[in-house]
């Protein structure tokens, strides 16, 4: 569907400038030169954009800014004003406008601020259509995530669910490789049978080993009784033992007897009891350099290390974060019974924007705070504690009254944005070899406007490589 802009400027002139700069575009453009016409147009037909002058006869611009936001706040209004009127442009900012420009602007400068209107819309929409359901064909199992790292984790999860091999999962804590080695044991022929978890971290040596093997009544103090350990319990299913990296080296030499001869022996039994396990193992320590360091066995590391599978970081798959997002926003407005269906487009850029050093389990507690925090239907920014306590106090200035809290809100998303179009730049000058004209492709950005870009976060070509283009 095509983008509908309403011009409304009682200059002719202005008119027919905005006119000849947006026709470049698939854009349906409309003018009008009366404030009154305007209202009644935009009640009948809906619009995404209105260029709306301040200064009008009969109307002033500033009334039918405060109409069109009432009535219809998902319309951007952008305001244009003569020098003399920033203070009133700034103004209109507060009463809800998108932005302004200052006359007479140029070409550039009007579409880039029609560029940033539409990004944003694109944005609130995809955060709408997250909202409602989250595309299955980005799910696997429980594991949610459309980017390239999680689609290849997706392959070889697919590849590896139907074998026997034995499976080594290895990231930082909280990436989810628990949820991983359970889509695998439910996408497997085993998906029947027990799926068995083992945390490595915290039992002490003798009852990690009574926990995986059993052991007999009165083979030490406190065993009143027989037990059964994991690799009988998970007989015939699959075991998952995380932490993997904090087994004790005497653990390592009779687990590795497990994984060889498929038998073990309870603590304190003569009798050996015949197992068939898949063994799904997880760590965020690096096994390989535990090796060379003498802690942990060479020969159990390629035992176990068959089928490797990597839990990216959550900062490495950050297009991943809207959809989790709104996954566990969905997920805690129904545990804890609570009304909020929104995040407001600074929350999500300050997401985003985040580098989650607790990965996906931090975000996880971030929304359940967020939900629990928020007074209305909208996760705001302020709602976001556990990113805000992060921020160094320094850079932190802390609002006395509502006007401070509106200005440093506006100065926190105005951040936010910038920060991702000055990376968003870079990276993409970095991939094309700091060509503008391959640059702007890449993107589907126009030439200039992409230029405008790099002008306003002061990126210059010149000043990394040479480009033919600007030659």
């Amino acid at each position: 569907m095509s983008t509908k802009i309403l011009i409304v400027d009682d200059e002719e002139i202005v008119i027919r400038s905005c006119q000849r700069i947006l026709s470049d575009s698939s854009y349906v453009v409309d003018s009008l030169m009366d404030g009154y016409e305007a209202m009644r147009r935009v009640d009948e037909s809906p619009y995404d954009i209105v260029l709306l002058d301040i200064m009008m006869p009969k109307i002033d611009g500033m009334e039918v800014l405060q109409y069109i936001k009432e009535r219809h706040p998902q319309v951007d209004v952008i305001m244009m004003t003569g020098l003399s009127q920033v203070q009133t442009a700034v103004k209109a900012m507060k009463l809800g406008a998108f932005d302004y420009l200052s006359k007479p602007f140029d070409p550039d400068e009007l579409q880039h601020v029609v560029d940033r209107a539409l990004e944003r819309r694109h944005l609130l929409q995809e955060n709408r259509d997250l909202k409602s359901e989250v595309s299955s064909k980005y799910r696997f199992e429980n594991i949610i995530g459309s980017s390239a790292a999680m689609q290849a984790v997706f392959g070889l999860i697919a590849k590896g669910a139907p074998t026997n091999s034995t499976v080594l999962i290895t990231g930082e804590s909280g990436t989810g490789k628990e949820v991983i080695a359970r889509a695998i044991h439910y996408n497997s022929l085993r998906k029947d049978q027990p799926f068995v978890t083992v945390d490595c971290n915290t039992l002490s040596e003798n009852l990690l080993e009574s926990e995986l093997f059993g052991h007999t009544k009165g083979s030490f103090t406190g065993a009143v009784a027989n037990k059964r350990g994991m690799f009988d319990i998970a007989n015939n299913g699959t075991l998952f033992m995380d932490e993997f990296g904090n087994i004790p080296l005497s653990t390592q030499a009779k687990l590795l007897r497990v994984i060889q001869e498929r038998e073990f022996r309870p603590v304190g039994s003569t009798v050996s009891q015949k197992t068939n396990v898949r063994l799904i193992t997880a760590t965020n320590k690096d096994l390989k350099a535990m090796v060379a360091e003498g802690t942990f066995r060479e020969d159990l590391y390629y035992r176990v290390n068959v089928f490797p599978i990597h839990a990216p970081p959550l900062r490495d798959r950050r297009d991943d974060i809207p959809a989790l997002t709104f996954h566990f926003l969905k997920l805690f407005c129904a545990e804890l019974e609570r009304p909020v269906s929104e995040i407001s487009e600074a929350a999500m850029s300050m997401l985003v924007g985040y580098d989650w050093p607790g990965n996906v389990r931090e975000l996880q507690s971030t929304v359940q705070r967020a939900v629990i925090l928020a007074s209305d239907n909208v996760i705001h920014q302020a709602h976001l504690v556990n990113i805000i306590e992060a921020l160094p106090k320094n850079e932190m200035e802390v609002p006395r009254t509502s006007e401070d809290l509106k200005r440093i809100k506006k100065q926190v998303r105005e951040k936010s944005v910038e920060d991702v179009e000055k990376l968003f730049i870079q990276e993409t000058l970095k991939r094309n070899d700091f060509n503008v004209t391959r640059s702007a492709e890449e993107t589907g950005m126009q030439r200039s406007n992409f230029q405008a870009l790099m002008k306003k976060y002061g990126i210059r070509v010149r000043d990394t490589e040479y480009d033919p283009d600007d030659a």
